[in-house]
């Protein structure tokens, strides 16, 4: 089936199955563009939810799935890919975390949400990277265990008053930036921003003049007057700046770094995943339950922070 006739299939499927295809900023740019919604991990779950939908499709890795299965328990959330994982979530296991907590008894424990399920039901808290200097600051903890990003915990570390213990994880697709890279890249494109991940290494996140989630990314590229930026993430994300903001000026930061779990989604995965409702995420009732309460401290937060 040619391209066209995938996307026509897929719009079909979407309203006979009364789906959304919900698809990550790392996505390829075909996916991308049949999704309902794109954005980061969280901002997906929370569409998914809010809608009536019955179906949805999370075009992401499996802790994404998860939290969309978590928010919406009563509908069907597929992964196309059933083995599209995170080797930043691998880094720990729930048996690890609960020696680090052993260890730590008074602390506090926030998890990152590229995590899975099992391990954010152990935790008094998820936080994302646009949000986990102010959920951390807001503990009542002196000390605070922090998992799994040790980059993004350097990052949270410098912007809160308490003792962090880290983790030792990182993301493969950010942790090899390189100060070398965003110096060339000043040379390069003298006039632009350079903005970067907090996944990246703190002496990367030290030069760039921002360092940002990614939906905090395309905030600054829709109302920054700059017209030009370079970006220090998966190129996904350079793909849809450069789609939805013509008019501006979008490269990467060194090479293009690509996530290869995202990358294993298409639209043929897509496609057949809405025909034969593959691949169903199903929750432990202990976990999705333990998981929810963390979530849900986190978008209390949220909440109260609202004007």
């Amino acid at each position: 089936m040619e391209i066209k006739g995938i996307r026509e299939e897929i719009e079909r499927l979407k309203a006979e199955r009364g789906a959304l295809v919900l698809a990550h900023n790392y996505q390829r740019a075909e996916v991308q563009e049949v999704a309902d919604y794109v954005g980061d991990s969280l901002d997906m779950a929370r569409f998914a939810a809010e809608s009536d939908a019955r179906v949805l499709v999370v075009a992401g890795v499996r802790f994404m799935a998860e939290v969309a299965k978590i928010l919406s328990p009563e509908k069907t959330v597929l992964m196309p890919v059933p083995d599209a994982g995170c080797p930043l979530a691998d880094s720990i296991t729930p048996e690890e975390l609960r020696e680090l907590k052993g260890a730590h008894p008074k602390a506090k424990t926030v998890v990152y949400i590229n995590t899975y399920a099992s391990l954010k039901a152990l935790a008094d808290a998820v936080v994302t990277s646009r949000n986990a200097a102010e959920l951390i600051s807001s503990l009542d903890a002196e000390e605070v265990i922090f998992v799994p990003d040790k980059n993004l915990g350097e990052f949270v570390r410098g912007r809160v008053n308490k003792k962090l213990v880290l983790w030792k994880g990182f993301c493969y697709v950010h942790s090899d930036y390189t100060v070398q890279e965003v110096r060339k890249a000043r040379q390069e494109h003298p006039g632009a921003l350079v903005v970067v991940h907090p996944e990246v290494p703190p002496e990367v996140q030290r030069e760039a003049d921002y360092v940002l989630s990614t939906g905090g990314m395309v905030k600054l590229a829709a109302e920054s007057p700059a017209t030009e930026f370079v970006i220090g993430t998966e190129y996904g994300l350079v793909e849809r700046l450069r789609r939805e903001f013509p008019q501006k000026r979008f490269w990467p930061l060194g090479a293009p770094r690509f996530c290869q779990d995202m990358k294993k989604i298409g639209l043929q995965e897509i496609y057949r995943s809405l025909k034969e409702l593959l691949y169903p995420v199903e929750l432990a009732p202990e976990v999705a339950s333990g998981a929810k309460r963390a979530l849900e401290a986190m978008l209390k937060l949220k909440a109260q922070a609202k004007p």
